[in-house]
């Protein structure tokens, strides 16, 4: 009996999938892929130190 409801169960979820196929959705890719953004830390106003280091004019 349990196997009879876990084949519908599979069946039901393969036409699901198939359903929303046809949209576009993909249920294969469980988490997002993260992307990585570096950004620089530019200051306009210089702060007050003892020492100054010689920064990248990238900004």
């Amino acid at each position: 009996m349990q196997a009879l409801i876990e084949l519908l169960a599979g069946f039901i979820a393969l036409l699901a999938a198939a359903a929303l196929a046809q949209f576009g959705v993909d249920l294969t890719s469980a988490t997002a892929d993260r992307e990585v953004h570096r950004v620089s830390d530019c200051r306009t106003a210089e702060a007050p130190a003892l020492v100054k280091a010689r920064r990248a004019a990238d900004c």
